[in-house]
């Protein structure tokens, strides 16, 4: 093989998207068989293996068991706000992780003490093992599974107030900010690193997307004078949505 060509599995990988992208396989078709591609491209089963693990691991096609391989529908990506970390009063949870108008939003969670595991206890800046209040988060929107938030705040901070729940008393839903600032913490800054990732099965079991699949992961830190006060992880599939930065130029 000579510098800078390409194996052929991605070659015929690459000629198969093509078809998809310009409607030549429009959503539902059935992909070529094995041997299909095998006799128009005139390469091995192996290499039509591979070309076709590869628009599966893209997204492009799914395995419908006992009938083949199809092309999927590929869905307009929405947006997903993210304005800072200023609600407006009383915002809940879904408004601050998602800004967007119009959004018929809800939500579900859970809250769990837990040991902070050697990762959780770097970003919030503790011992490992130190107490943290775990919150699960499901945000729907239309009834649909959009985004999934994992969040950890130190018990040493919030804990024995009456808001160590994120989502219950008198400030459950508020937010981080309006939280933190009715027990005299006032949250002065906020970080957030944005990666991706294939997503994990628990994770695109809810989504609704399939192995191989790639999330959007958020990692994002709440601080007052310098002192991590919660830290979290956003999960939002790839191929659904958007996310946009709303930032004030000071």
């Amino acid at each position: 093989m000579t510098f800078g060509e390409q194996p052929a599995y991605l070659r015929v990988a690459s000629d198969l998207r093509e078809k998809i992208a310009n409607g030549s396989l429009p959503p539902h078709t059935r992909l070529p068989s094995q041997a299909r591609i095998r006799e128009e491209y005139g390469v091995s089963d192996t290499v039509a293996l591979e070309a076709r693990k590869v628009l599966m691991a893209e997204g492009l096609v799914e395995g419908r068991s006992g009938s083949g391989t199809y092309v999927r529908e590929r869905p307009v990506p929405r947006r997903i706000a993210r304005s800072g970390y200023r609600p407006s009063a009383g915002a809940n949870p879904f408004r601050q992780e998602q800004a967007a108008e119009g959004a018929r939003g809800t939500w579900e969670s859970a809250s769990e003490q837990e040991p902070a595991s050697a990762e959780v206890a770097a970003r919030l800046g503790i011992e490992p093992g130190e107490r943290v209040m775990r919150t699960r988060y499901v945000f729907r929107d239309a009834g649909e599974a959009m985004m999934l938030s994992t969040s950890w705040e130190p018990l040493s901070v919030t804990g024995r107030t009456p808001v160590m729940l994120p989502e219950e008393g008198p400030l459950g839903g508020s937010g981080v900010v309006e939280r933190m600032a009715a027990i005299d913490v006032v949250v002065d800054n906020v970080v957030e690193e944005v990666g991706a990732r294939p997503g994990l099965a628990e994770e695109l079991l809810t989504l609704g997307g399939v192995p191989g699949h790639v999330v959007m992961v958020i990692e994002r830190t709440y601080y007052a004078s310098g002192r991590a006060v919660e830290t979290a992880d956003v999960v939002v599939p790839a191929d659904r949505y958007r996310i946009a930065y709303h930032l004030p130029v000071r």
